[in-house]
């Protein structure tokens, strides 16, 4: 007896009408998987490449930190600093500039904020270029299971330069904050400028994105054959009790009471 087409690759039969239900749904979950994996790696990247951005204009912004004299009419000075020099703009608008003499004469703090926001500037331009070797929207870099280590791989580098950037405007941030506060510093108080804000948010941008980039490739490892046995488990399912019926064998009995037979039996 035909049993008709099968769905699956042959493991259990279809009748005709089902045939093109049965590819649909077998299609429709790896399609849908890869569709909602891209998406999210497209948000990451622009999240990450954003955060990237944000920090890099704030390496040479003037207004890290920020300070004024005021007058009893209008602002006569108003000084202003970052990790390169030091500045003073009179009421004429005319700014003085001064560089910082000598990188080892340079305050500790000021040498540790240098180092990690140069690295977080390399670090970020590498994963910009990972990120668009492993994303699968893109047709270079290779197998899919390449690219994911490599889009994975763009996720740690931009998580590492959200920290190096963050760590960099909190410890400037934190020494403006305790000469701010503190009774016995006598020299020019300062306040917080718009870069460390900017940066703040640049960080939090890099860290979001990486973050999704790390995800992406834990999901698509972990759910990479779970579209066939979803379609599995439904079909299995929907199976009618005919039909698993006759997948079963039955074994045939034997009776273990012994049988007599006369000679009339062979005759």
């Amino acid at each position: 007896m035909n049993a008709g087409p099968s769905c699956s690759g042959g493991l259990w039969p279809c009748r005709a009408s089902d045939i093109y239900t049965c590819k649909s749904m077998i299609g429709s979950f790896p399609a849908g998987w890869r569709m909602r994996n891209m998406a999210r790696e497209i948000l990451a990247f622009i999240l990450c490449t954003s955060g990237w951005v944000l920090i890099s204009s704030t390496l040479p912004t003037d207004y890290w930190k920020v300070s004024s004299i005021d007058g009893t009419v209008i602002t006569t000075a108003t000084f202003w600093s970052n990790l390169w020099k030091t500045c003073v703009t009179d009421s004429t608008g005319v700014s003085n500039c001064k560089d910082f003499p000598s990188m080892l004469a340079l305050d500790g703090y000021i040498q540790v904020c240098r180092g990690l926001m140069i690295t977080a500037v390399c670090l970020g331009f590498f994963g910009s270029i990972f990120a668009l070797i492993g994303m699968k929207c893109t047709k270079i870099g290779g197998p899919d299971k390449f690219k994911a280590r490599v889009v994975s791989f763009a996720g740690f580098n931009f998580a590492c330069t959200g920290l190096c950037s963050l760590t960099a405007y909190s410890l400037y941030a934190h020494r403006i904050t305790s000469e701010f506060f503190d009774p016995m510093f006598v020299a020019q108080k300062y306040e917080l400028g718009a870069a460390l804000f900017i940066g703040w948010a640049g960080s939090t941008l890099c860290l979001l994105g990486g973050a999704l980039f790390t995800l992406s490739m834990a999901d698509g490892s972990s759910n990479k054959s779970s579209p066939n046995r979803r379609v599995a488990s439904l079909m299995s399912g929907a199976m009618p009790q005919s039909q698993t019926s006759h997948t079963r064998r039955t074994l045939p009995e034997y009776s273990s009471t012994p049988q007599h037979f006369d000679k009339n039996a062979y005759v």
